[in-house]
């Protein structure tokens, strides 16, 4: 197990971003927090510093820290068949087999070997009286040693289906021995909860969106494009029709380089297929992890399928991390997109673009993941299944129209209409490419979207509601 340093952030900055009630709730907020955790730390306990959890953390935890809170971030260790069995149980709790590997004692033998090893350096930090938020499967298996130590456990699940069946089940039988140890947990739909858990026990609080972090503060336009231009993600040239406007592109860090200004970080995205997207194109565009319930290949297919019916300038850009050498199924992934796209027309791959965005520097890749969103004419997210679906929370705050499966935890940040478009079935192919060019044909109708949905995160899923729920959890645990 090792450390994750956290940084403060200044509390303040995000109270500016706020209007003055919830700055003020926000402000009021932080001391209470100050009062509940005197004598005691506050852990956060996730199995890689990567990842949607990750992100979070890194966005959350400095402001805590900021508060006055003895706030600290532990990252498990484990070998490749735990990260395998951890896969398996994902993708298990969003009812799909995934590799259709078994849940069994096996597993569950190997699974208590990890966690052993990783308890010895728990219990030399944790003490009693501290509050420890586990985050996921792979950390689970970690509360009952921590109850029995005094700690108060909070499992935080980022996962879950609104489906109900037996493959479900196998994960929370799994699970259950661990979980029904915790003092609360954390889910991000009530919907998901599992039947061994009394709903006394359980809490949903959904995700959010920090407006001044590098994958979400204000871009201009100028500066988006050098940085894909500079990262190899879009040809030189001026501007096109599929660039970002200031009106949606959001707030913006104080420090940060203006709108226009040249950006100090480094090139180094990596086109894996189709070159850079021409800058005078309109970008349809999908970023997420190599995962298969991101559907990435469902998305090539729709594009393939519905090409006729695009506008001839509409391309297509599947990004994501470059992959991690220990991480075979997202390199499965990537692989089938790669070979896909080998087979296309060639006028199709003409248009169709795939890129992975570098790991190396954290904040670079989150800046390129911000000049994609405010470039591209539509962000779509075909997932097959969604815990939350924090990268249409992203793509919502930057204005963008989005079109999304109706799945899981996007279902409660799109209204269909309203502030974006979505897909009742994930297997519509048609369906999608047809709210697509609507949004195409429509730019009117796009930015009304696009407006209502930068309201709607500003309203329910900024960094501010996110802490307060967390400190009325506290409040009641002690």
């Amino acid at each position: 197990m090792w450390t994750v340093d956290v940084d403060p952030a200044p509390l303040a900055a995000l109270a500016a971003q706020l209007d003055e009630v919830a700055a003020r709730r926000l402000t009021a907020g932080a001391e209470r927090a100050r009062t509940l955790l005197t004598g005691r730390r506050l852990w956060n306990v996730s199995a890689t510093a990567g990842g949607g959890v990750g992100e979070l953390l890194r966005t959350l935890l400095p402001y805590v820290r900021d508060a006055g809170i003895d706030a600290r971030w532990l990252v498990l260790d484990g070998d490749e068949e735990f990260f395998r069995i951890i896969t398996r149980l994902h993708h298990v709790l969003h009812a799909h087999p995934g590799d259709g590997g078994p849940l069994g004692a096996e597993e569950m033998a190997h699974y208590d070997r990890v966690l052993a090893r990783n308890l010895d350096e728990v219990r030399e930090n944790v003490a009693a009286g501290d509050v420890v938020l586990l985050h996921d499967p792979a950390t689970a298996g970690l509360a009952p040693e921590l109850r029995r130590r005094g700690a108060v456990v909070v499992w935080r699940c980022h996962l879950g289906t609104d489906a109900t069946d037996g493959l479900t089940d196998v994960a929370w039988a799994f699970l259950e021995p661990s979980v029904a140890q915790a003092h609360r947990v954390v889910l991000s739909r009530a919907t998901y909860r599992p039947g061994f858990l009394d709903a006394g026990v359980v809490r949903v609080i959904s995700p959010s969106v920090d407006p001044l972090s590098p994958k979400n503060r204000r871009l201009g336009p100028a500066e988006a494009r050098r940085l894909l231009q500079e990262a190899g993600l879009l040809t030189a040239g001026e501007g096109g029709p599929g660039a970002a406007t200031t009106a949606s592109s959001g707030p913006r860090h104080d420090g940060d380089a203006p709108a226009g200004a040249a950006a100090d970080v480094p090139a180094g995205a990596t086109m894996r297929a189709g070159g850079p997207v021409p800058a005078n194109a309109r970008m349809l565009l999908q970023v997420s992890r190599w995962d298969r319930l991101k559907d990435m290949t469902g998305l090539l297919i729709a594009f393939d399928e519905g090409f006729e019916n695009l506008p001839g300038d509409v391309h297509l850009l599947l990004a994501g991390e470059e992959v991690a050498p220990h991480d075979s199924a997202a390199a499965a992934v990537l692989a089938d997109c790669l070979q896909m796209w080998e087979g296309l027309e060639p006028a199709v791959r003409e248009r169709a673009h795939v890129a992975c965005l570098p790991l190396a520097d954290r904040e670079h890749n989150a800046l390129l993941v911000n000049a994609l969103q405010r470039r591209a004419a539509v962000i779509v997210q075909k997932s097959l299944a969604e815990g939350f679906g924090l990268t249409v929370a992203e793509a919502l705050w930057k204005g963008r129209p989005v079109v999304a499966t109706s799945v899981g935890g996007i279902q409660d940040q799109i209204a269909d209409g309203a502030n974006g478009l979505l897909v009742r079935s994930p297997t519509d192919l048609q369906g999608l490419v047809a709210a697509v060019a609507r949004l195409l044909a429509e730019p009117a109708f796009a930015e009304q979207l696009g407006v209502a949905a930068h309201d709607r995160v500003r309203r329910d899923f900024l960094s501010d509601r996110h802490l307060l729920q967390y400190v009325d959890l506290l409040d009641e645990l002690l």
